[in-house]
């Protein structure tokens, strides 16, 4: 363990903290990376929680601490009104101890040559324990946002640790951010019809955040206009379906390769703000009535004919803090096989994890593991762990988006 406390913590008068005695205590894995400082000021600056005081705890792998550490320093360099407390660590259980919010950022990334089942392995142990320390340690009202990929294969792993470790935690209380390929569909049709993006609503992300997604521009889509009449976007775009049933699906599928290979690294900035914006429009803000954005959740009813316990992305409505699928959608026979691809991707996925996670779980309960940790991971090694940092110059297993 290496903790550091900010004196902040026993310092702070200022009028935010006679409004609000409690801070939100927030944790984020692979706080190191590239994704976690473009998130950071987000979390601290007041854009996402406004002006409640805000407790960090970031959680590293012990390589990089030394990073972690000066990326402690420049948050407090900011001087940021809403920050109480910035502690390091790198233990899950001090990190998630009694968090409200936790960002599930660091994972293995993809390497040369790697399969989505290699993939799978690698960062299901890792999710095994992020999920059994968030059951043991966060609050019972936690709400998990899990960033790194396979984002919705390893937010179902995480929940399903996290609830067979105790049952104060809800399924509900977790997602995974399909919300960047949501932006990324906005901001395609936006170009498309030459308007701003907050004119574009209810595009819907169905399924993976992979390239089997469906992003959906016709279903329930529409542009507001000049006079703030809503104009559906199957009619905007009725002489244009061949872009929008092609072409635009394939856009934003590969949108986070294609960034990649333009910019020689994730698209962190992108991923960072998707996540700020999930976390306001979840927890702080809603959505407006009428509006939907996409989540990845838990499917425990079967929505839209999608087979249960899968965690798939639908569009949804935010209200005091909980989301609901928007139900009663009318979807087309192209949209209806599109769910279908993209359904039976995650439930090999599905599948594949739960035999990985419970050999996890059985070679833990054989070595009376108590300590969950992603540097003892059971299928990492810390040699495997330093091989990720090859292909770029992050010391964390950082998500590639």
């Amino acid at each position: 363990l290496i903790y550091f406390q900010s004196p902040i913590a026993a310092t702070n008068t200022s009028p935010t903290m006679t409004n609000h005695t409690n801070p939100i205590k927030i944790a984020i894995s692979g706080a190191a990376g590239n994704i976690g400082y473009a998130l950071l000021p987000l979390l601290t600056s007041g854009y996402i929680f406004q002006d409640q005081p805000v407790e960090l705890r970031l959680l590293e792998i012990p390589q990089a601490i030394k990073s972690l550490s000066g990326t402690r320093m420049e948050l407090l360099d900011c001087a940021f009104p809403c920050l109480t407390d910035v502690i390091c660590t790198t233990d899950p259980l001090i990190a998630f101890k009694n968090a409200n919010v936790i960002i599930l950022v660091g994972g293995f990334p993809r390497k040369k040559g790697m399969q989505r089942k290699d993939l799978i392995q690698a960062n299901t142990s890792i999710f095994t324990s992020m999920g059994r320390a968030i059951g043991e340690a966060a609050s019972s009202n936690v709400k998990v946002v899990v960033v790194a990929n396979p984002a919705n294969t390893n937010c179902l792993v995480a929940l399903n640790e996290a609830l067979s470790s105790s049952s104060r935690i809800p399924a509900k209380n977790f997602c995974a951010l399909s919300y960047l390929d949501h932006q990324r569909a906005k901001g395609q049709i936006a170009q498309r019809l030459g308007v701003s993006p907050n004119r574009v609503k209810n595009v819907t992300i169905w399924g993976n955040h992979s390239e089997t997604q469906y992003p959906d521009a016709l279903t329930d889509g529409y542009c507001v206009n000049d006079n703030g009449e809503e104009i559906p976007l199957r009619s905007l775009l009725a002489n244009d379906l061949d872009w929008v049933t092609n072409d635009f699906i394939s856009i934003v599928q590969k949108r986070g390769k294609t960034v990649m290979e333009a910019r020689g690294n994730s698209s962190a900035l992108s991923a960072a703000m998707a996540t700020a914006e999930c976390l306001k429009t979840w927890l702080v803000t809603g959505t407006k009535e009428g509006e939907t954005v996409s989540m990845a959740v838990y499917n425990d009813m079967g929505y839209y004919g999608v087979k249960k316990g899968i965690v798939f992305s639908f569009p949804c409505e935010c209200r005091n803090g909980e989301w609901f699928v928007k139900e009663g959608l009318e979807l087309s026979e192209f949209a209806q096989q599109k769910l279908e691809v993209t359904e039976s991707e995650l439930l090999e996925e599905r599948d594949a994890a739960r035999e990985l996670a419970k050999m996890s779980r059985d070679r833990s309960m054989s070595t009376a593991s108590s300590s969950p940790s992603l540097t003892t991971s059971e299928s990492e090694t810390e040699s495997e762990m330093s091989l990720s940092t090859s292909d770029s110059n992050q010391p964390y297993l950082t998500s590639k988006m």
